[in-house]
């Protein structure tokens, strides 16, 4: 039995990913901001040119899916005219910047995370997933998202830190980008790639030392962030259920301001309360308990239609606990350990309890045992 294909890149608008509904087309938002117009814009193209289904990506960004090899061009030009395209998909592979969504005008994040773009040319030819993290908010919320050099604010300037680093260098605005610069080098060098592959922290994590300055700072100590549903200064925090839209939910959110998307599939309205149907607006929701992947049929690696059963089991998920329903072991949508995985199979789920998609499993069900049972999940969440 062969497992799931690991791709080893992400989708583009440039390259994109046949699926089992058609093309994901990434789109690849500046700044992770999304303003009105350009959303409304998009919520039509992906009905236009695709089946109506946005997804939330752990980048910040979003993809279009179900569209067609006829239409992909066409789709291409149109996002072209938004000014989302790149001038070529290894262009397009280097710009995954991501930006603290609780940014301020005129703090510097934006204005780096621009500098950044423009000088991407300058970098040597790294990995397809290698990532920068931009959250020189008053406080660092991206930690948790995948990144490989960060850039965080400190109490003299701005810290620039290799990922699996507990130090960094502090240098001024104007200097971020040459000490990003110059750790990317470094990775290079230091042999971080292999293959057309490779992530800093597992450079780190062999021994390897970044330069001298980046290890003269420690960085700042602070309690891990929790994405909530709620008020905040820079907008309404608000979830849609397994970070996926339909069209029309798009273009409702978009009727309450500016949009900024975040590496939790969620959405930040800039202004205003968004009451869009479908739109989560309760941190006690269920469903925000259940992490689900696209499954079957939509996914070519999924083996079940895991968001029918998530849907089923969310309501017996315990406050504070997480349940991950998986299409197969590589577990896209956690890759993470949650409290209890379930893993689909040929023959059904495989159940985990502490671990990811494709540790070990202490039982299996079919997803009829598992909705007529719902005491199963509830003691899997007990067991020690």
């Amino acid at each position: 039995m062969t497992g799931p294909v690991v791709q080893g890149w992400c989708p583009g608008a440039l390259r994109p990913m046949l699926s089992g509904d058609g093309l994901v087309v990434r789109v690849r938002l500046h700044g992770g901001r999304l303003p009105v117009a350009v959303a409304e814009r998009l919520a039509f193209l992906s009905e236009r040119f695709g089946n109506g289904l946005i997804d939330l990506s752990a980048r910040g960004n979003l993809q279009l899916r179900g569209v067609t090899e006829a239409g992909h061009g066409a789709l291409v030009a149109e996002l072209a005219a938004l000014g989302l395209i790149d001038e070529s998909p290894q262009a397009e592979a280097m710009r995954n910047v991501l930006v603290t969504p609780f940014w301020r005008a005129g703090d510097g994040a934006q204005e780096i995370a621009a500098e950044l773009v423009a000088r991407l040319g300058e970098f040597p030819a790294l990995p397809g997933k290698f990532g920068y993290a931009v959250d020189t908010g008053m406080v660092p919320v991206l930690r948790d998202a995948a990144a490989d050099i960060r850039i965080e604010g400190a109490q003299d300037g701005v810290m620039v830190r290799a990922d699996g680093m507990a130090t960094g260098a502090v240098v001024g605005q104007g200097e971020v980008v040459d000490a990003v610069l110059e750790l990317a080098r470094w990775f290079v060098d230091a042999g971080g790639v292999s293959g057309g592959r490779g992530r800093m922290a597992a450079l780190v994590a062999r021994g390897a030392v970044p330069p001298g300055r980046f290890g003269a700072v420690p960085m700042r100590v602070v309690p891990r962030f929790v994405p909530k549903i709620a008020r905040y200064s820079a907008g309404a925090l608000v979830a849609v259920p397994f970070g996926q839209m339909e069209a029309g939910m798009l273009d409702g959110l978009a009727g309450f301001g500016d949009l900024r998307l975040t590496p939790w599939r969620m959405v930040l309205v800039e202004s205003g309360w968004p009451d869009v149907p479908g739109v989560i607006l309760y941190d006690d929701d269920p469903l925000l308990r259940v992490v689900a992947c696209t499954g079957a049929p939509r996914c070519l690696q999924g083996l079940a239609d895991v968001r029918g059963l998530a849907r089923g089991l969310a309501a017996a998920v315990p406050a504070g606990k997480r349940l991950h329903v998986s299409g197969c072991a590589k577990g896209c949508a956690h890759p993470g350990v949650a409290d209890v995985t379930l893993t689909a199979t040929a023959a059904g789920f495989d159940l985990i309890r502490g671990g990811t998609a494709a540790d070990a499993a202490v039982a299996a069900f079919t997803a009829d045992e598992l909705l007529a049972r719902p005491e199963i999940l509830t003691e899997s969440f007990d067991a020690p």
